[in-house]
Formats: C-alpha cells, sequence, structure tokens
C-alpha cells in the first residue's frame, strides 16, 4: 500500500473521468473552471453542485447546465464540501471521479497525468501532489505547515509515504468511492477519504501537480482551525471508527 511517484509515460489514455466541482460564492472563476474542464479530454462528464451560494454562482450554473455544458444540482442550505461531493457522486456516469475545486488554484490539465497514471500503473486512486517538484505559488505558510502537518500524521497512524493528504485533485474508480461512501459534510471529506481507502487496502498513486494558491481576500475558504478537524478526524478512523464493511476481498478487483 506505499505510495508511488513515478510519472506516467506521455501515451493518449484511454480513461474518463467525471469531475465533481462542489460550488460556494465562486461566482468570478467558475464559468472560467468550467470552461478549462471542458478542454481536457480525458474529462467526459462535468458535475457542479452549487452549495446555497449567496452570489451570482447558481445563476452561472443554471445558464451553463442550460446548454447541455454541465449537470447540476443546488443545495438549499450551505452543507460544506463533502456534502457537495455526494450530491453530484449520484450522477456520475463515467469510471472514475476526479475533484475540481470551483476556484482556479488547480491546472485541469494535470488531470491528464493523473489519468495516463491510472492506466499505465493499474492505480485505482491517484492523488496530485503539490510537493512533488511540480509549480507551486501562493500558498500560505499555515497552509503549508498545517498540510505537510497532517500528512505526517496521516503516515504515521497509517504506515504509508503519502505527500499531500490535504490535496484536492483525487481521483477515484468511482466504484471504489461509491463502496466506501463519503460520510463528513465539509472540508474533513480528504482525511476520511484517505483514511478509508487505505483501510480498505488500496493503494494511492501520487503524480506531480501544479498549484497557485489564493489568499482569504480572494474568496478562500479553508481555515487553520480545519486541521484540528482533520486530525480528529484522522484519529477517528484509524482507532474509534468501526472497521468499513466493504473489506477488500469484498471491493471490486484491482489495487
Amino acid at each position: 500500500m506505499r505510495s508511488q511517484g513515478t510519472m506516467p509515460s506521455p501515451e493518449a489514455t484511454n480513461v474518463t473521468l467525471t469531475a465533481l466541482v462542489p460550488v460556494y460564492n465562486e461566482s468570478a472563476t467558475v464559468e472560467e473552471i468550467i470552461r478549462r474542464l471542458e478542454q481536457i479530454p480525458v474529462v467526459r462528464q462535468i458535475i457542479a453542485v452549487d452549495d446555497a451560494s449567496t452570489d451570482d454562482s447558481r445563476a452561472i450554473m443554471q445558464r451553463i447546465a442550460s446548454s447541455g455544458r454541465i449537470t447540476a444540482c443546488y443545495h438549499t442550505t450551505n452543507r460544506g464540501k463533502g456534502a457537495a461531493l455526494r450530491s453530484a457522486l449520484a450522477l456520475a456516469t463515467e469510471p472514475y471521479i476526479a475533484f475540481q475545486d470551483a476556484d482556479l488554484e488547480y491546472d485541469p490539465q494535470d488531470f491528464t497525468a493523473m489519468a495516463r497514471a491510472i492506466e499505465e500503473f493499474d492505480a485505482p486512486v491517484v492523488y496530485g501532489s503539490r510537493f512533488m517538484g511540480a509549480q507551486r505559488t501562493g500558498m500560505l505558510w499555515t497552509h503549508y505547515l498545517g498540510n505537510r502537518g497532517l500528512t505526517m500524521l496521516f503516515n504515521l497512524l497509517f504506515a504509508q509515504r503519502l505527500t499531500d493528504m490535504e490535496t484536492c485533485y483525487k481521483i477515484f474508480r468511482t466504484d471504489i468511492l461509491r463502496l466506501i461512501g463519503i460520510d463528513h459534510d465539509r472540508f474533513d471529506v480528504d482525511p476520511e477519504l484517505t483514511a478509508k481507502v487505505v483501510r480498505a487496502g488500496y493503494r494511492i498513486h501520487e503524480v506531480p501537480v501544479s498549484y497557485a494558491g489564493r489568499p482569504y481576500l480572494a474568496g478562500k475558504k479553508i481555515r487553520p482551525r480545519d486541521a484540528l478537524t482533520a486530525a480528529t478526524t484522522l484519529w477517528r478512523y484509524r482507532f474509534w471508527q468501526p472497521q468499513p464493511l466493504n473489506e477488500p476481498d469484498q471491493l471490486p478487483t484491482g489495487n
């Protein structure tokens, strides 16, 4: 179950993705990120979930959805990133799921290399790491320390060698993600899913991805206090959470 960091070869891939896009008050960027996703050949379906935005995000999404470019659904109350991903997952039709925030911090072109890794290394789960040498700018020092600390805690608790547990860019085989499920509603979905994948016996492959962080004034939502919640979530899934019903021999083959 050791994390791998080998770069895939440059050949084309037959892997296809559904991109899940949680949206909350991202009217300045949501249309642009959808446009960028549409330029990526491996992305065949885009599902955006408006999590009760108070700006124009919902109206923008409705306009885009009316043209058939995306599938959209709308929460009537703000429920959080995990809840939005859960709503989108129910509508996914492609064999793999990719997570995409509605801002511009990550570059969807990196999904191509991640998809190649799935095919070349038979990887059921691929994370895009911001700490493996690709270009990284604008990361707040508090977030840098938090990300590194939480990843170290995960590695210690689960005997892994990940470099970036908290990355947005995660790709899962759709059937695996549906079987392990999404329990948490907010940002603690990242440690939850990472812990569940490892407990289910699957290896996480990592590929370098670029990152251009934005400040809170530009709309960044995750806060340093969320690191405590993430640490608690890791601890719970390591020691307190009952063993998942879907043991490795019950999950689809391939690891």
